[in-house]
C-alpha cells in the first residue's frame, strides 16, 4: 500500500494531536455535499485509474474529513488541497480505530481512510471544498476482456466522470452519459445518478486506429472556468456543427424553492454558486421580468462570512458601474452580491437567498396550487408549503419529506438545457 507523503511539521502534529482529542470526546458525525468524482484510466496493464474527488464537509465544527479507502484496491495519494485558497493540506493515512478515536464514529476496523486536516473548521451552514488527488490499483474494477478495456464500479454519488486511456474509444456505457473529447483527445463519459443508491456503472473501450483528433470546446480537468457558451453554427446546414456544451454533471450549482403559501405568490430560495474567476468581485443576478426579489442576503459558505447585498434598478445599475451584459431598462432589477476579489488558484463557494414573488407562474387556481417554472440549472430542488400534497408533476423527479414533513422534490437534468418544470398541489 503506497500512502505518498506523510511529512508533518511539529506544530501540525501537536495541534492535530489536540484536536484529535477533543474530537474523541465530541463526536462529530460526518456528512458532506456537492461530491464529484473524475476517474482518469491509465495503461490497462497497470489496472490502476488516477481520481480527483472534489467533495464539501458540511458537519459543523468538524476539525478533519475522513476519506475512505475502498476495499480491494491499493490506494497512492498524491495530494490533498483546500479548494478556496488552492493551498495544500495535510492529510494521513490511518486504520478505522485510529478514525474512530479521532472523530468518525462510523469508521470501521477492516477499513483504512485519509484522514485531512481541514484548513479552517466547518463553519455553522457552511462547507470545507477541498480536492483528494489519488490513484487507485484495483483489478476488479479495471482489467482487460480480450482487446477491450472494462471499468466497472459501483458509483454511490452523484456526480461522476470516467476518462478513457489515449487512444481507445467507448463501444458501451450502461447508463446515459454524455461523452465529450478533452483538450487533449481523450475520451470522457460523464454521469449522473438521480437515485439514492449506488449504480453499477460500466464503461468498455477498445484501441483505435487513430488518435482521437483534439477539441478546444472542454476546459482542462479540474479547471472550474465556465465552459463556452452553447452557439448555433454560421454554416448554412440546419444541423448545429459548431455547437458547444459543459459536462452537466461537473456543474456545481444547486437551487432549493421553499414555497409559501400560493395566495402569496412568493417563495424563498437560496443559490449555491462557486466562483473560480480571478479577480472577480461581485455576483449579479438579474431578475427575471415579471418576477420581484426582496430580501436578498449571502455568504461565504467556506468562512460563514455574510456578505454587503444590494439590489439596484434600471440608471442605478449603470451609475455603478455594473455591467450586465446590455443596456438596462427602467424596469430591470438585479441583485449585487460583493466580495473580495477571487485569487489565482483560488475560489470562492456561495450562498445567496432572496425572495421572489412571481404571480405568473406561482398561483392559486381554483383549490389548487400550481408552480409553473423553467429550470436551466443541473440541480434543483422544489419543497411545497406546509399542509399541501402533491398531485401533479410533469418532469419526473425523485420525491420524499423534509424533516418538518414537507413535500420535496429534487430534479436533476442531466442533459443540456432546461427543463420546464410543472407542479400541482392541494390542501390536506
Amino acid at each position: 500500500m503506497n500512502i505518498g507523503y506523510m511529512r508533518l511539521p511539529l506544530l501540525v502534529t501537536m495541534a492535530f494531536a489536540s484536536a484529535t482529542a477533543a474530537t474523541a470526546q465530541q463526536p462529530i458525525q460526518q456528512t458532506q455535499t456537492d461530491d464529484y468524482t473524475r476517474y482518469e484510466l491509465q495503461n490497462p496493464e497497470t489496472h490502476s485509474f488516477r481520481i480527483l474527488y472534489d467533495l464539501s464537509a458540511t458537519a459543523a465544527g468538524a476539525p478533519f474529513y475522513f476519506n475512505t479507502i475502498r476495499r480491494g484496491s491499493t490506494p497512492t495519494v498524491h495530494a490533498v488541497t483546500d479548494l478556496m485558497t488552492g493551498s495544500p493540506l495535510e492529510w494521513q493515512l490511518i486504520p478505522g480505530e485510529q478514525a474512530r478515536a479521532a472523530g468518525h464514529v462510523r469508521a470501521r476496523d477492516d477499513t483504512y481512510y485519509i484522514q485531512v486536516v481541514l484548513a479552517r473548521p466547518v463553519p455553522n451552514g457552511g462547507q470545507a471544498r477541498i480536492r483528494i488527488d489519488k490513484t487507485y490499483e484495483d483489478t476488479a474494477s479495471y482489467y482487460t476482456d480480450g482487446d477491450e478495456i472494462v471499468f466497472v464500479r459501483t458509483l454511490g454519488i452523484r456526480r461522476n466522470s470516467v476518462v478513457l486511456p489515449e487512444g481507445y474509444e467507448l463501444i458501451a456505457v450502461n447508463y446515459p452519459s454524455q461523452v465529450v473529447v478533452e483538450h487533449d483527445g481523450r475520451i470522457k463519459v460523464s454521469f449522473m445518478n438521480p437515485g439514492p443508491a449506488g449504480v453499477p456503472y460500466t464503461v468498455r473501450a477498445r484501441p483505435l486506429l487513430t488518435t482521437a483528433s483534439r477539441s478546444d470546446s472542454i476546459p482542462p480537468p479540474g479547471d472550474r472556468r465556465p465552459s463556452p457558451a452553447m452557439t448555433q453554427s454560421s454554416s448554412p446546414t440546419g444541423a448545429r456543427v459548431d455547437y458547444r456544451f459543459s459536462e452537466r454533471a461537473f456543474q456545481d450549482r444547486d437551487i432549493v424553492y421553499f414555497l409559501e403559501q400560493p395566495e402569496t405568490h412568493a417563495f424563498r430560495l437560496y443559490h449555491d454558486y462557486t466562483e473560480t474567476r480571478a479577480g472577480v468581485d461581485r455576483y449579479l443576478n438579474v431578475v427575471r421580468a415579471g418576477s420581484k426579489a426582496s430580501n436578498p442576503s449571502a455568504k461565504i459558505l467556506d468562512t460563514g462570512e455574510e456578505l454587503q447585498v444590494e439590489t439596484l434598478r434600471g440608471v442605478e445599475i449603470t451609475q455603478r458601474g455594473v455591467d450586465i451584459g446590455r443596456a438596462p431598462t427602467d424596469d430591470t432589477e438585479v441583485v449585487v452580491i460583493w466580495f473580495d476579489a477571487v485569487p489565482e488558484g483560488g475560489s470562492v463557494r456561495l450562498r445567496i437567498e432572496e425572495t421572489y414573488t412571481d404571480p405568473n407562474r406561482y398561483l392559486l387556481h381554483g383549490d389548487e396550487l400550481v408552480w409553473d417554472r423553467s429550470f436551466g440549472r443541473a440541480r434543483n430542488t422544489v419543497i411545497l408549503p406546509e399542509g399541501w400534497y402533491l398531485t401533479a408533476n410533469a418532469i419526473p423527479a425523485v420525491v420524499d419529506l423534509t424533516d418538518d414533513g414537507r413535500v420535496r422534490l429534487r430534479y436533476m437534468n442531466e442533459r443540456p438545457g432546461g427543463i420546464d418544470v410543472f407542479v400541482k398541489a392541494r390542501r390536506r
